[in-house]
């Protein structure tokens, strides 16, 4: 209902709230949808494909230089702990505060944020760097004339200088009725946007051309009137340590992230493949939208994604886990949101690199069970197991010493709702120096579906069937990564 809440009219949100009894994605992109015309001017949907950057990579603009294996690593478990934080935080907090612009907190954690896109805004265009929130809304940007600004290494975008730059009207419906996403100050439409961290940013909110870079050989896609907020007024903000990052583009399934506002032009769908990891190394992201997505062959799983307002996460209704062919067989409900917020249940998110199982799923210990039936697995088999500690945060606890040319690791599926989703065995595993440690987290009220238990699945995210569809392939052969981003 945050639609609701934050961005429409009081006959929009009436009838928000009717759809979403029945059609719970669909009244998400409601709001969106009737309004069209202020924003975006496609008239039919296509597809387009842009590139998202692992902020390790050697392309990236945060890369952290020459890391051993173990260290990048260790490094993908803190960026894990570091999100599934964020989720609790974002979850236990919108949940009791009062939403409305002005106190609307989000969780600022400088390591949650996986992804960087490259976009270029406005005419002529500037360049910037945005930090991509998978569960976040709102698209914002450093903008000029600067009251407070963090530092920033390159041009800073200036809307004047811009001749497709227009501010969003007050009469918009984000911007107009009885609980607007926005609010109308002195015949503008502006915003405030505050962090836990004591971060905030506030400005103008206002539509801009944006050009998306594709690194895979396709045509860049430009995208005529994007509703984002041209931050003049930054306090606090610590992310952007090398002065590489202007701002942060929203993706989930809010009204104002980039996903809802493209959603008629994508057909409210996209998809990614992810590469297997190389030495701890992420490969970059290629996120296909509406018609540039392959059609997928006669095995495609779907399973039914459940929205969880104010949180717009991908949840997942996970049923049990087997480990090779033995199912573990939890108690019903194990996996499922409890109503107190105690458990928020599973969801899917690329942009957390590990998975994570929870260890209080609705009083059930389940990262504990899955990582017995995975030793016994190992016992049987005499592997000896090792304890390794490095002194970082996100140590892996089950770790076995490994033998020269051991390949009988266990595949690891996931019981959805309507699906399963089977964990290559080479992926249930990360290899260190003489030793293999067991590819899972412990979570601490949430369980993520991560990006190592990804690798080699196509992902559809299908907002007309408010599903997730899978099936396996070989991601190497999705696209050709582009030299320039690792050079």
């Amino acid at each position: 209902m945050l639609d609701c809440l934050r961005g429409s009219s009081s006959f929009t949100c009436q009838m928000s709230s009717l759809m979403i009894q029945s059609f719970p994605v669909a009244a998400l992109f409601f709001c969106l949808v009737i309004f069209s015309e202020f924003h975006f001017s496609a008239s039919k949907s296509s597809g387009f494909s842009f590139t998202l950057i692992p902020r390790d990579s050697p392309g990236s603009p945060l890369n952290p230089g020459n890391l051993t294996r173990f260290e990048r690593i260790q490094r993908l478990a803190k960026f894990s702990h570091a999100r599934a934080n964020y989720v609790t935080s974002l979850s236990t907090t919108t949940r009791n505060a009062t939403l409305n612009p002005d106190n609307f907190f989000l969780g600022l954690i400088r390591d949650h944020w996986f992804y960087i896109a490259e976009v270029e805004i406005g005419i002529p265009a500037t360049q910037v760097y945005l930090m991509v929130d998978t569960g976040g809304d709102q698209i914002w940007t450093q903008c000029l004339p600067c009251k407070n600004c963090f530092p920033q290494k390159y041009a800073l975008y200036d809307s004047e200088a811009s001749s497709s730059y227009r501010k969003l009207p007050c009469y918009h419906p984000f911007c107009s009725g009885d609980k607007p996403l926005y609010q109308c100050v002195n015949e503008e439409c502006v915003y405030t946007s505050s962090y836990l961290s004591g971060s905030v940013t506030s400005g103008v909110a206002s539509l801009e051309s944006f050009k998306f870079r594709d690194f895979v050989g396709g045509p860049d896609f430009i995208a005529p009137s994007i509703i984002f907020g041209c931050s003049n007024d930054n306090r606090n903000f610590k992310f952007s340590e090398r002065g590489m990052i202007s701002g942060i583009m929203g993706f989930s399934l809010s009204p104002d992230s980039l996903v809802a506002q493209l959603a008629d032009h994508i057909n409210r769908r996209f998809s990614y493949c992810m590469s297997p990891y190389s030495e701890g190394i992420p490969y970059p992201l290629n996120l296909r939208f509406g018609e540039d997505i392959p059609p997928p062959p006669g095995n495609v799983q779907t399973t039914p994604f459940h929205l969880a307002p104010p949180v717009y996460w991908y949840m997942l209704n996970l049923l049990d886990i087997s480990v090779n062919l033995n199912r573990m067989n939890f108690p019903p409900g194990t996996f499922q949101r409890a109503s107190g917020g105690s458990t928020l249940g599973l969801f899917i998110d690329s942009g957390a690199p590990i998975t994570m199982i929870d260890q209080r799923s609705n009083l059930v210990n389940a990262y504990l069970g899955l990582m017995l039936s995975l030793q016994i697995h190992y016992d049987s088999l005499r592997l000896e197991r090792t304890v390794h500690s490095s002194g970082l945060e996100g140590n892996f606890e089950y770790c076995y010493k490994d033998r020269p040319d051991f390949q009988q690791h266990p595949t690891i599926t996931y019981h959805f709702e309507g699906a399963d989703y089977t964990v290559d065995s080479k992926f249930t595993i990360i290899h260190f120096d003489g030793y293999f440690c067991v590819s899972i987290l412990p979570g601490n009220g949430v369980s993520i579906l991560g990006a190592y238990h990804q690798q080699n699945m196509r992902i559809i995210h299908d907002g007309n069937i408010n599903s997730i569809q899978f099936y396996p392939e070989n991601c190497a052969d999705d696209h050709t990564i582009g030299e320039d981003m690792f050079n």
